[in-house]
This record gives structure tokens, C-alpha cells and sequence, in this order.
């Protein structure tokens, strides 16, 4: 039976690329990309959602009129529109709190009249700030690494788990992401709406218009290839603070499973990332950068750590990988250098929106 599929924050860089991914795997399958275009670059991905043949939707989930039940016969909901800085919650909180918190209550509403089922992106921003500064770390030549000895629950040498503590604050754009994983639940209960939620740390790779505070992979290459300057921001401004990033494709290959057990998964809240296999300092990136792009540029240092910016997270991915065998299997040198093949490959387009 052909699928439904409706994705929102279709236009995005994580919606995009799932729709046309389904599309290759599902070619029978009917899906529509809704998205508001707000992110700069997410017009780009227009014409391939076109090329695919995936129907497109200009509207705002903050509008629960968008959203109306009428217009959506579909049996599956993904949602990937969040906004997703935590930077932003500092600057522009309405907008945070209507598109992520409001957002999410629409896009029940709508999958409980329409008896559809949630596969929900959230984020590892749901982790409370102070106590991931709290990990004990040990600081190696090139980047900060977490210590073996912990005193905190849920967080090892290969990360944080599910189980970490979630009691203290987080950013209003992490307790908008803990607060619909919360709600989500409630309706799970309530409705029996299935759903599934992702918290995801750090996805990265071609068609990501990477900024400095969502997409800093995508951002590091691009300044190297373009040559525009860059800064290592806060810890002594040595660049040793560390993510783990994880390949679209990576991502794209455990959604496609999720979708296909979805019942063996329902009302599973799951850490999803590359894992300390797949992680890399700020100094390690710059390194692999000046390697794939044969560039050096010159890097500020300063000393002041940004609000809401903490030196390390590695996801540990252990439930998801024991429970379906999924796991990372694209490393950080090949997805910078997927990232690069593309700045070459769409240069002109790029350059006013990467540069």
C-alpha cells in the first residue's frame, strides 16, 4: 500500500533531503513538503523537491489554519520545522516559543483528526546546560574529551545517554523541544497518536546553509573555501570544544527503518548522532578543512564562551544501534568532504549565502 507522507519544514535542509531520499527508496509513495521559507537558502531546495516529483505547500505551522484537516489526507506526520538555534531563544524568543512549542500543539491537532502517526525531530538540547558543563573532562592536545570518572548519571566515555538529568534549564529553544517531546506523550496516551521522537545532536552534510549556530560543519568548510574569516568563541578561544556530527545520509537511512517498523518503535524517545567515533574539535575541524580545501584562513580567538554554549557533546546512540542495528557509518573526513564536492558543484549559487 502506497504511503502518505507529510513532512514539515519540508523546504529545510533535513526535510528536504528525507523527501527526496523516500522518494528514491518509495517511489509509489505520495509525499508533500510544507515549509514557511523562512530560513534563507531553503528556496533552493524548490526546484528538487519539484524535480522528484514531491508536491509542495507554502504555509506556517504556526497557523493552526495551515494546518487544516481538511487539506491533509496522510497517514504519516515527520516533523523536521523546528526553529533550530538555541542562539535565537536569546534574541527572538516569540518566535521560538510560537514555531516550536505552538507549532508542535498545531501539528498534534492535526495528527489526531486526521489519525496519523509522528515521527518527531528533536534535539540533545533537551539536556540542561549547567550539568553538561558539570561533565568531568580531561584536556588532550587537541580537544576537550570526557573523563572516565563521572559523578552524573547517563553520560560515559562514549557520551550522553537518554537517562542523563534533565532537571535545570536549557535554553527556551531546548525546553520548547522538551516540552513537545512531553506533549507528544500526553496525546500518545490520550489519542493513541503513534510517535516516535529523535533527539538529535549534530546533522551536518550537502545542502545544510550552515550558520554559526546551526550547521557549524557546513560553516567551517564553506569559510575555508571562500576564504572568509572565522573565531574559536569561548574555553580560552583554543577551538578545543567538541560535537558529534552525523551524515545526513546516516540519519536518512534510520528514518527510512523507522518508518518501516514504526510499531515496534512507537513511543520510543531515542539519542541519535555519529557518536565519539564521529566527533571532532573545533581545532581538528579546521585542520581536515585546511587538508580537503588546500586553504588556510586566519582564526580569531576569544576567551568569552557564548550564552547557552557548552564545551562538549557526544551522543551515545547505544538504545537505537541495540535496538535495530542501525549505526553511523560515514565518517567526519568523508562528510566534510561530501560538504566541499557540493560548495564546488553549486559555487555560484552558494557563495551569497555561505560567504
Amino acid at each position: 500500500m502506497a504511503e502518505n507522507i507529510l513532512i514539515l519544514g519540508g523546504a529545510g535542509f533535513v526535510g528536504s533531503s528525507l523527501a527526496i531520499n523516500l522518494k528514491k527508496h518509495h517511489s509509489q509513495w505520495n509525499i508533500i513538503c510544507f515549509d514557511n521559507l523562512r530560513r534563507r537558502g531553503s528556496e533552493l531546495n524548490l526546484p528538487r523537491l519539484k524535480n522528484w516529483g514531491i508536491d509542495f505547500i507554502h504555509g506556517d505551522i504556526r497557523s493552526s489554519s495551515d494546518l487544516d484537516p481538511g487539506i491533509f489526507n496522510v497517514d504519516t506526520i515527520i516533523d523536521c520545522s523546528a526553529e533550530p538555534s538555541v542562539l535565537a531563544g536569546f534574541v527572538s524568543p516569540q518566535y521560538v516559543l510560537q514555531t516550536n512549542l505552538m507549532g508542535t500543539i498545531n501539528v498534534l491537532e492535526l495528527a489526531r483528526q486526521i489519525h496519523a502517526r509522528l515521527l518527531f525531530l528533536s534535539t540533545s538540547r533537551v539536556y540542561p546546560i549547567e550539568t553538561l558543563k558539570s561533565v568531568n573532562l580531561v584536556e588532550l592536545p587537541t580537544r576537550f574529551s570526557i573523563a572516565h570518572e563521572q559523578t552524573i548519571s547517563g553520560v560515559s566515555h562514549l557520551g550522553i545517554t537518554e537517562e542523563f538529568p534533565l532537571q535545570s534549564y536549557r535554553s527556551l529553544y531546548g525546553t520548547t523541544k522538551l516540552a513537545s517531546e512531553m506533549l507528544i506523550e500526553e496525546y500518545r496516551q490520550a489519542y493513541g497518536i503513534q510517535a516516535i521522537v529523535n533527539r538529535c545532536g549534530v546533522i551536518t552534510g550537502p545542502w545544510q546553509m550552515g550558520k554559526v549556530d546551526q550547521g557549524v560543519f557546513v560553516l567551517w568548510l564553506a569559510a575555508h573555501y571562500f576564504e572568509k574569516s572565522l573565531s574559536y568563541i569561548g574555553y580560552g578561544g583554543t577551538g578545543k570544544q567538541v560535537r558529534d556530527l552525523l551524515h545526513i545520509e546516516d540519519l536518512l537511512s534510520l528514518m527510512n527503518y523507522q518508518l518501516e517498523h514504526f510499531s515496534k518503535l512507537d513511543g520510543d524517545v531515542l539519542n541519535v548522532g555519529g557518536g565519539v567515533d564521529n566527533s571532532l574539535s573545533l581545532l581538528e575541524t579546521t585542520k581536515l578543512c585546511e587538508t580537503i580545501t588546500g586553504k588556510s584562513i586566519p582564526i580569531k580567538s576569544e576567551e568569552i564562551a557564548r550564552q547557552g554554549d557548552i564545551p562538549i557533546y557526544i551522543t551515545d546512540s547505544s538504545k537505537i544501534i541495540s535496538k535495530t542495528g542501525w549505526k553511523p557509518i560515514i565518517n567526519p573526513e568523508r562528510t566534510l568532504r561530501d560538504i566541499y564536492n557540493w560548495i564546488i558543484e553549486y559555487e555560484k549559487m552558494l557563495e551569497p549565502i555561505l560567504s
